[in-house]
C-alpha cells in the first residue's frame, strides 16, 4: 500500500495527517475544492492535486477527514464521488466523526463494488495532528487493520482496534459525550458558584487536588483568566457530535438523560452566538444566560 488519497487536507486535522503521510514516504494525492492556501506546503512536498473525488479511486486507499456524515456521503456517493470510479480492493478510511448508521449504509454500498470501508475517527487536537501523534479507534477486521496500519502509524501515536466496521464511530461518540459532559458541567458549575457568591478559583483549587480533576477541566478553568483557547474544538462541531450521540442512543433504545442535557447545553451556546468559537466559550454562554460575569482575571 503506497498511494494514498486524501479528502480534507486543507482542514485543521487533515493538514497534519496528510503532511505526515507524505513525510513517511507515501505517494499522496489530495482533492482540494475550496481553500488552496493551507495545502501549498503539501504540494511543494510532492503531493499531487486531483480534479475530483472520483480521481482518488486510483489510489490504494483514500482517507476522508471532513465535518460529518453528510459531507462523507457526498464524497463517497456524489456524482463525482469516489465510488463512481472505484475498483475492487480499494480501501476507504473515514476519519471523520460520523453517524454509525450512515457508516453502515456506506459500507454496504461499498461492499457491492468490492470496496472495503473502514471507520477510523480521531481524538486529540490539530497540534497532535501536525506532530503525527493523534489517537485513532478503528472499526475493521484484523486483516484489514494490518493492511492499513502503516498508513495510520504515519499520523497516529496510538491505534485502538475498536472492533468490526462501525465500532470506531460508536466509540468516538461515547468518548465525545463524556468529554463534552465534563466541559458543560464545568461551565455550569462556574455560573452557579458565581451566582452563589463564591470565588470559583477556589473550586478550581479543590478539583485540581482531587479525583474530579482532568485535562478538560483544567482547559475550562483557564477561562477564569480570560483564556478561551484551551480546547481547539469548535462549539458547532461539538454540538453536531452530541446530536449524533443522541441519535445513537435512540437507535439502540437507551435512555439518555445526560446526553440530551449535554446536547441542549451545546445547542444553547450556539444559539446564543458562540457556535463558531471554541468549546471553552460554554463559559461565555453561561455568563450570558445568567446575566453575570464569570471571568475573574488575574488574582
Amino acid at each position: 500500500m503506497q498511494h494514498i488519497g486524501f479528502v480534507g487536507a486543507s482542514g485543521l486535522m487533515g493538514h497534519g495527517m496528510a503532511k505526515n503521510i507524505r513525510a513517511k514516504g507515501f505517494d499522496l494525492s489530495i482533492s482540494v475544492h475550496q481553500r488552496t492556501e493551507p495545502v501549498q506546503d503539501l504540494l511543494a512536498a510532492g503531493a499531487q492535486r486531483v480534479a475530483s473525488y472520483a480521481d482518488l479511486a486510483a489510489c490504494d486507499a483514500v482517507l476522508i477527514c471532513v465535518t460529518g456524515s453528510p459531507q462523507v456521503e457526498a464524497v463517497v456517493l456524489g456524482p463525482n464521488g469516489i465510488l463512481s470510479k472505484a475498483r475492487a480492493g480499494l480501501i476507504l478510511i473515514d476519519a471523520s466523526t460520523s453517524e454509525p448508521e450512515s457508516t453502515r449504509r456506506l459500507a454496504a454500498v461499498c461492499a457491492e463494488k468490492g470496496v472495503v470501508y473502514v471507520d477510523a475517527p480521531l481524538t486529540r487536537t490539530p497540534v497532535e495532528a501536525e506532530l503525527g501523534k493523534l489517537n485513532t479507534m478503528v472499526g475493521a477486521s484484523p486483516e484489514v487493520l494490518a493492511q492499513i496500519q502503516p498508513v495510520l502509524q504515519a499520523y497516529c501515536e496510538n491505534i485502538f482496534h475498536a472492533g468490526p466496521m462501525g465500532a470506531g464511530h460508536v466509540i468516538k461518540l461515547l468518548n465525545n459525550f463524556i468529554a463534552q459532559a465534563i466541559c458543560t458541567a464545568t461551565a455550569e458549575a462556574f455560573a452557579v458558584g458565581t451566582k452563589a457568591g463564591v470565588d470559583v478559583r477556589q473550586l478550581v483549587n479543590v478539583v485540581s487536588a482531587g479525583g474530579a480533576n482532568s485535562g478538560l477541566f483544567q482547559a475550562m478553568s483557564k477561562t477564569l483568566e480570560g483564556d478561551y483557547t484551551g480546547l481547539k474544538f469548535e462549539l458547532n462541531n461539538a454540538a453536531k457530535d452530541l446530536r449524533y450521540y443522541v441519535h445513537l442512543t435512540e437507535a439502540v433504545q437507551a435512555p439518555s438523560l445526560m446526553g440530551a442535557s449535554v446536547s441542549q447545553s451545546l445547542a444553547m451556546a450556539s444559539a446564543l452566538g458562540f457556535g463558531s468559537e471554541l468549546v471553552p466559550s460554554l463559559v461565555k454562554a453561561q455568563a450570558k444566560l445568567n446575566q453575570i460575569q464569570i471571568e475573574i482575571g488575574q488574582a
